[in-house]
């Protein structure tokens, strides 16, 4: 096992929010896991925001042994992701690069702030990859990976003060909230989440005068 650096950017929450245009997708209550890419080696290493491992019979066993709420994710990300991806890659001019990073949220039904009920069936969904350090922008993702098993687009249009009083009333069908994505370049990127208060009211439940550290 490797620390690395923040594996994904934490994002902003709605008070950074600015009125312009934006793809909002639906945001999951699981975990972030990452997955590497590389055109020589193929897909070599996997993690959590702050760690890697190597993805070979070795590694596994070790994220395995460190983290073993999630026995299933290594097959449910070869079986869903790993071939489809790697064609994408090879044959697109986009992804002409040494390293690509691939990340999903692992979470059932019942997931709820990064805790999983180990007897529920889970699934992966991707919903960012990254070019080197550029994180590819909202309108190409869906163009280029929507025949996948990707984050579910709730909006497209202006942000406003008024999608974000609808998400928090849960006018959207989702659960702990959306993350919105703006910019047609990696250089303009922009995201920031937004929750409902039903969330914000189980985690009160849930962590007391700690729940702000799951919020926004």
């Amino acid at each position: 096992m490797a620390r690395v650096k923040l594996a994904y950017p934490k994002i902003p929450g709605s008070s950074q929010a600015p009125l312009d245009r934006c793809i909002a997708f639906e945001k999951y209550d699981g975990t972030n896991l990452h997955w590497v890419w590389e055109r020589e080696l193929g897909w070599y290493a996997f993690g959590m925001r702050r760690n890697r491992y190597d993805l070979d019979a070795s590694g596994i066993k070790e994220f395995h042994a460190a983290h073993p709420g999630y026995p299933d994710a290594v097959e449910i990300f070869e079986r869903d992701f790993a071939h489809p991806l790697a064609q994408m890659f090879l044959s697109h001019p986009t992804y002409v690069a040494p390293e690509i990073l691939v990340f999903t949220e692992y979470f059932g039904p019942s997931s709820f702030a990064g805790l999983h009920k180990e007897a529920e069936p889970k699934r992966l969904v991707l919903f960012d990859v990254a070019v080197g350090d550029a994180i590819v922008p909202p309108a190409q993702f869906i163009d280029d990976f929507s025949h996948l098993n990707i984050a579910r687009v709730v909006y497209r249009g202006k942000l406003t003060g008024k999608f974000v009083d609808d998400v928090r009333e849960g006018r959207y069908d989702v659960v702990e909230g959306v993350v919105c994505k703006g910019g047609s370049t990696p250089d303009t990127l922009w995201m920031l989440k937004i929750k409902t208060h039903a969330y914000m009211t189980k985690l009160k439940e849930a962590f007391q005068e700690n729940w702000e550290s799951y919020w926004e």
